[in-house]
């Protein structure tokens, strides 16, 4: 049985260049941009794993120096509530801080909190900075040593600032990459003062 002229048209028509494509180029597309987020969405959890790092923990004894060197161990400041700071002089959003921390420390030093910033950087800059600034809570100096320490305690991302809250029994119940509001701190600092 043969077709009527015409029947075949679409059988005879020849085949543009290109006809068929755009479905597999769109299917192509979707497959590509899956695995990149497969990819991106692996990646955020290996280099911001919050589950593990952001759960309480007990703080590590650690010793740094001071600007006239003296060692000070982290253990100094028993029962009390810590604030600890990783900083540099070069880090605008630490800068911004730290008058919020200042006046902090100053608000809640008969309430049992210690605020300690830890320089991540030499004594030269530090000294400078703090020869212009009154600063009312301990200076350590972490140079090198100090980013080791913040990716010991859970900045496993090497943010600065860094911020750690340490509850009166030595427990580590936050941690903060980035720039803190004194409105955030007062947050996690207010329920530990009871």
């Amino acid at each position: 049985m043969t077709n009527p002229p015409g029947a075949d048209w679409h059988a005879q028509r020849p085949k543009r260049h290109g006809q068929g494509q755009p479905v597999m180029k769109q299917t192509g597309l979707i497959i590509i941009a899956a695995l990149i987020a497969l990819g991106l969405g692996i990646s955020v959890r290996h280099f911001f794993p919050l589950a593990g790092k952001t759960g309480i923990s007990d703080l590590p004894a650690f010793n740094l120096p001071d600007l006239s060197g003296r060692q000070h161990n982290i253990s100094e400041w028993p029962g009390k509530i810590l604030v600890i700071n990783f900083w540099a002089s070069w880090c605008p959003p630490c800068l911004k801080e730290i008058p919020d921390f200042i006046a902090l420390q100053e608000q809640y030093k008969a309430q049992g909190v210690q605020f300690i910033g830890i320089a991540l950087e030499n004594k030269e800059p530090v000294a400078k900075f703090l020869s212009a600034n009154n600063i009312n809570y301990p200076i350590l100096l972490g140079g090198d040593n100090g980013i080791a320490l913040t990716q010991q305690l859970g900045n496993s991302v090497g943010a600065v600032p860094y911020t750690l809250i340490v509850d009166r029994q030595g427990k580590i119940i936050h941690r903060h990459p980035g720039e803190l509001s004194r409105e955030q701190l007062k947050e996690i600092i207010t329920p530990l003062l009871n």
